[in-house]
């Protein structure tokens, strides 16, 4: 695999999220985290999973400079296989940890969203969903998904101004569980994942899908009205000015 690196021990998984520095979310990664969870799902022998980034990012969230540059069918087709991961990976019914060590705006921040629990690096880092001042329109599923944690009035809020949270701000309002120095964070999400790993496994998982079933309807449901809209804004002449300020501006970097 070429985004993503992946081990195991003692029936653990680690993903380590590894493209280039800010581990910014293509076609290809998408993939392949898709695939690893969906071979990972069915293997017996892996009885949980943590994902982690590489300081200072987790991941920055979709890559805006690839994702500019796609035709209309090209984009709609990104589009419907960034939601199918997004119903994959809160469907996932094992074990599942984020070890945030780093930045995690947008779709890093939806990748941590679906997880079971979310350790994060102290640090100036930030974490949230920002589409909206990017000119992204959020599907209802996402949304829920942040309200699953954090509560409606929170989303709501959080979702509409594009609120960054810092780490503090983050375990404050519920959208982290602990905070870690970085060093210690793979340790920690360990820590947490073979908590949950020691349980029995059936009762764990069918807990997990039961608690989790109207997230799992709403990520899973047919999204094509929503993303209609979505896609129709993402043309838009003035998302596509400000997405074009914001690749000039990484580009600079």
């Amino acid at each position: 695999m070429n985004t993503i690196k992946v081990t195991i021990k003692d029936h653990l998984s680690l993903i380590t999220l590894d493209r280039g520095k800010s581990n910014a979310l293509n076609r290809e990664m998408i993939t392949e985290l898709n695939d690893i969870l969906n071979n990972i799902s069915t293997d017996p022998n892996i009885g949980g999973v943590i994902i982690a980034g590489k300081e200072p990012f987790f991941s920055a969230g979709l890559d805006l400079i690839e994702l500019y540059n796609y035709n209309e069918a090209e984009a709609e087709s990104f589009w419907h296989l960034f939601l199918n991961f997004v119903a994959n990976i809160t469907a996932f019914k094992k074990p599942l940890v984020a070890a945030i060590n780093g930045h995690s705006p947008a779709g890093g921040c939806v990748i941590a969203l679906a997880c079971d629990y979310r350790v994060m690096a102290e640090g100036k880092y930030i974490i949230g969903l920002n589409e909206v001042p990017v000119g992204i329109i959020v599907p209802n599923s996402i949304f829920n998904l942040y309200a699953f944690w954090i509560g409606s009035a929170n989303a709501s809020r959080s979702l509409l101004e594009g609120k960054l949270f810092s780490p503090e701000e983050a375990l404050q309002i519920g959208l982290v569980d602990e905070l870690v120095n970085p060093a210690s964070i793979i340790t920690a999400a360990e820590r947490k994942v073979r908590k949950y790993m020691g349980m029995e496994r059936n009762t764990w998982e069918q807990s997990k899908l039961s608690i989790r079933k109207d997230l799992i309807a709403s990520t899973s449901a047919d999204q094509s009205e929503a993303l209609a809209v979505m896609l129709k804004q993402w043309w838009a002449p003035s998302t596509r000015s400000i997405l074009k300020t914001i690749i000039d501006n990484l580009q600079k970097k």
